[in-house]
């Protein structure tokens, strides 16, 4: 199984959406092994999209993402990263399909609700920023025995 750390961004928290948003993750079959809410700092931000430094959007990404806190959490499930960014949809909430979270609960191209792992390379960097070790919960084979096939070596 695949992990993928994903974040319910500060327009997300305080429209209310986190429930609505984490059930559609439950819905589809991911097991969440971690989850907090957390206010993010300039340092921590700027760090994350160090990428971004330079480009007209840097700073305004970083004073949306430090104006208010944020949920993480870090599911577990075949695929985690392909199938959470298809469930994310596009970047831009206006051009972002209806039936993806970002086409249901974002219109704006800058405030887009969530945050997901670019690739299964980021993952593991990104999980550390937020969780310690400890902080993950490992889920039991069973707890996801009517989500796959287990029949055979590997989950179908």
């Amino acid at each position: 199984m695949e992990r993928t750390l994903v974040f319910l961004k500060p327009d997300a928290v305080r429209r209310r959406l986190v429930g609505r948003i984490i059930a559609r993750f439950e819905d589809k079959g991911f097991n969440i092994l971690a989850l907090k809410m957390v206010q993010l700092g300039q340092e921590w931000v700027r760090a994350h999209y160090a990428e971004h430094e330079g480009k007209h959007f840097y700073e305004p990404l970083v004073r949306y993402i430090t104006g208010g806190p944020v949920v993480a959490l870090v599911l577990e499930g075949k695929n985690a990263v392909e199938a959470v960014r298809r469930m994310l949809g596009q970047t831009f909430g206006s051009t972002a399909a209806p039936g993806t979270i970002r086409g249901d609960f974002a219109l704006s191209d800058r405030f887009n609700a969530v945050h997901a792992s670019a690739d299964v390379e980021a993952v593991q960097e990104e999980i550390e920023r937020f969780f310690r070790p400890e902080e993950l919960c490992e889920c039991p084979e069973d707890a996801t025995r009517w989500i796959y096939d287990q029949s055979g070596a590997a989950p179908v």
